[in-house]
């Protein structure tokens, strides 16, 4: 009885062993194929690395800003793909040993929805992030205003950008809330001047003495390398109540713009000094107008109104 049981249970033993055995190479073969594909996704994703890296630090300024930059992206990319890869490894092994996956399909799908509306914020958030260290629309150390608030850009994450303004405050921006992003210090900057001088002024000459006192600074060996190109004057702005305006500016290094204009202003109030030109202020004319004729009056007799006898 026992040799008819061993006999009866023999190709049973043998189709377990078979099935056993085609997993096995099945699951294998499915491993192989996802080693072999992080390895490809490695090698793909250090020579777009090596791709952004060198177009980035064509115009970039900051030295050494494209290269961690374009490795934090390629770092998150590389992250979310080898995940990916892995879990679908992962699943088609688990069916290939006889586990309905279906569940767990199911239970997949049910928790990402469940975390889809539960964070949309913070998945917004995390896009917003992702395309602005991209796009490189503001980094670390530039002088930025967002949402009208500006400041020092202390900290950028794929969740949020720190400012911190002039007197001492921190601003944190969630990504996904930035509707308006300006930044004033990317590649290079400018100073923008408005310069009044009275009526009576040649505003040729004072042209002239502008030019000259930017030139002087050019030529500083502290504020001449702070300055990029010789001043643009574009002429006449405004004709004020007591003053004639003469737009001007100043390109400058990225961040170096406040330092000379500053210097500039302080040059240009001793030149317009020394050669005489007035720097006006407010004026005022009070008039009084004519005097008032006096007011005529008549004086009757109470009696005489009244009929008083």
């Amino acid at each position: 009885m026992n040799a008819i049981s061993l006999q009866d249970m023999t190709p049973w033993i043998m189709t377990a062993v078979a099935t056993a055995s085609q997993a096995s190479l099945r699951i294998l073969v499915i491993l192989v194929a996802g080693y072999i594909l992080t390895r490809f996704l490695r090698a793909g994703i250090r020579h777009l690395e090596a791709i952004l890296i060198k177009a980035g630090e064509a115009t970039e300024t900051t030295p050494g800003a494209a290269r961690k930059r374009v490795t934090t992206l390629t770092g998150l990319l590389k992250t979310v793909a080898l995940a990916l890869i892995w879990g679908v490894v992962v699943v088609m092994a688990l069916a290939q040993i006889g586990l309905d996956i279906t569940p767990i399909l199911a239970g997949a799908g049910i928790l990402g929805l469940a975390i889809g509306f539960g964070a949309q914020n913070l998945v917004r958030d995390l896009i917003s992030g992702f395309f602005m260290v991209l796009e490189n629309q503001v980094r670390v150390g530039d002088v930025a205003i967002i949402n009208g608030t500006g400041g020092l850009v202390e900290a950028i994450t794929f969740r949020t950008i720190v400012l911190r303004d002039l007197a001492g405050v921190v601003h944190v921006f969630p990504n996904g809330t930035i509707t308006t992003l300006s930044n004033m210090t990317k590649e290079w900057s400018a100073y923008v001047i408005d310069v009044g001088v009275a009526y009576k002024e040649d505003t040729d000459r004072v042209v002239e003495v502008m030019r000259q006192v930017a030139e002087e600074m050019r030529r500083d060996p502290v504020f001449g390398e702070k300055i990029l190109e010789p001043m643009e004057i574009f002429g006449v702005d405004n004709f004020g109540e007591s003053e004639v305006t003469i737009k001007a500016r100043i390109k400058t290094k990225p961040i170096e713009q406040w330092n000379v204009g500053r210097e500039y202003r302080r040059r240009l109030k001793k030149a317009f000094d020394a050669q005489g030109i007035e720097i006006p202020f407010p004026h005022r004319s009070l008039y009084m107008g004519e005097a008032s004729a006096p007011f005529k009056v008549l004086v009757v007799n109470r009696k005489e109104v009244m009929g008083d006898k």
